[in-house]
């Protein structure tokens, strides 16, 4: 029984597979093009490097139990789902800067290393949240014993979405020259914008186990224990990216907060909308 059961088993992890490829292509397909995550991969400070490699493990071993492309109910099951996710990634992230010209004869083993490293953390994320994004309450079935967040799982999953919308501009340089142009007056309407926004999507989207309470909870409720916190997490991803990057390098306190509420707004974005992929 258990040998016709196999062949089944194969052709579903294949499908899961190639599922987490098209989802690791599609989200990190925009950063695959750009010319400052092709710099950062021999730019970076190694130190720092790795702070952001082992900073991403956790957040995708935790990602593998919100939204893993396998159902998995054992700690070990989450752990090799997210190295497979992370595998993913490598590899796409290989094929990808080799196809482009980025990886190849002339470039040390430290540049192609730090090249994939700094790529292959989205396309990871894209791997692991293929299922939601492309299987639909099918991708779902297998997890709806982990449904009910609580309010740490909630505040991971906006830190998921904000870092991983926030990675998508952080290496620019438009989020410096952005800061540059703003005003501290611009600096707080933007604070404003971004918290409202974000508010406004918490509320109206919610989180698995709340849609049946929604009724119940007051705004300024809400305001308070999920908005409030969402934003001080999307603005702490922020900063922890503009540091990574090197971004704060050189640059004042008050240049530093700007181009941290500056890249807040995506990441409050993410962090709102978080749950359309997770």
């Amino acid at each position: 029984m258990s040998g016709l059961l196999a062949p089944e088993a194969n052709l579903k992890f294949a499908a899961s597979l190639a599922l987490a490829f098209g989802g690791a292509l599609l989200f990190a397909f925009p950063l695959l093009m750009t010319m400052e995550m092709w710099w950062l991969g021999h730019s970076m400070e190694r130190s720092r490097l790795l702070v952001f490699l082992l900073a991403a493990l956790p957040m995708l071993l935790g990602l593998s139990y919100y939204a893993g492309f396998e159902p998995a109910f054992r700690l070990i099951d989450e752990v090799l789902d997210a190295l497979a996710a992370f595998a993913v990634g490598m590899v796409l992230a290989a094929l990808a800067l080799t196809v482009l010209g980025q990886l190849g004869p002339g470039m040390t083993v430290g540049e192609m290393v730090g090249k994939l490293t700094v790529c292959a953390i989205p396309a990871s994320i894209g791997a692991l949240v293929a299922g939601k994004a492309f299987g639909g309450e099918k991708g779902d079935a297998g997890r709806r014993q982990k449904a009910h967040m609580g309010f740490a799982g909630r505040l991971f999953v906006m830190a998921v979405g904000a870092i991983f919308l926030a990675f998508n501009v952080a290496p620019t340089e438009e989020m410096a020259l952005i800061a540059y142009m703003m005003s501290p007056w611009h600096g707080l309407a933007l604070m404003a914008a971004s918290l409202l926004l974000l508010h406004g999507f918490l509320y109206t989207l919610g989180f698995p186990g709340q849609a049946e309470r929604r009724g119940d909870r007051h705004p300024a409720h809400s305001f308070l224990t999920s908005s409030v916190p969402g934003y001080a997490i999307a603005l702490a991803i922020s900063l922890f990216c503009l540091w990574t990057f090197g971004r704060l390098e050189g640059t004042s306190l008050q240049e530093g907060a700007q181009m941290t509420v500056v890249l807040g707004f995506p990441a409050a974005l993410g962090a709102a909308t978080a749950r359309l992929v997770i």
